[in-house]
């Protein structure tokens, strides 16, 4: 495989992850099923780790098989582009989602550019509801309009906005 095709396939995987990824998130992190360890990421978090990190390790795994195939078992050059896209996405939510967004490292990166500030009040939006129900935007690479993520939760029956930090009682029911 050429040079090319590898990055083009390279480039393609890492789009393609976003959509796996907001499929996961939203249907299977945020359902019955996954929602036992995803929620520990819904909480604030005890420790370096919580129970969500778990998806990371299960997500690495098709990426360690497809480099190990394509470079061992004679899979083809495809399997190793493939298995770098996904690892290279996970380094993307690892750096924006882990680091940048929840803080995980100590960092000194402010967001300036008007994509990057949309990606991190969209993930913050997500993060204001309470129950697995009612969230708004499961992306990391891409996310809806901050204003129609607004609207979505404001009309939501289903979501439990948490109260802001700070925030008397009195005023949070106000908001739900």
């Amino acid at each position: 495989m050429s040079w090319l095709a590898g990055i083009i396939l390279f480039t393609a995987t890492v789009i393609v992850m976003e959509g796996f990824a907001y499929v996961l998130h939203r249907f299977v992190m945020h359902s019955k099923l996954g929602w036992n360890w995803h929620e520990s990421h819904h909480r604030e978090r005890q420790g370096w780790f919580e129970k969500n990190d778990l998806y990371a390790v299960v997500f690495a795994l098709p990426s360690i098989l497809l480099i190990w195939g394509g470079i061992n078992a004679g899979w083809g050059d495809w399997a190793t582009w493939m298995g770098a896209g996904v690892a290279f996405y996970g380094v993307i939510y690892f750096g924006f989602h882990d680091v940048i967004v929840h803080g995980r490292l100590p960092h000194r990166i402010v967001p300036r550019s008007t994509y990057f500030k949309r990606i991190v009040q969209a993930h913050k939006l997500h993060h204001a509801v309470e129950s697995r129900d009612g969230a708004v935007s499961f992306g990391f690479i891409y996310a809806p309009p901050v204003d129609a993520l607004k609207r979505e939760l404001k009309s939501s029956a289903e979501a439990r906005v948490r109260a802001a930090k700070g925030a008397s009682t009195s005023r949070s029911a106000e908001r739900a």
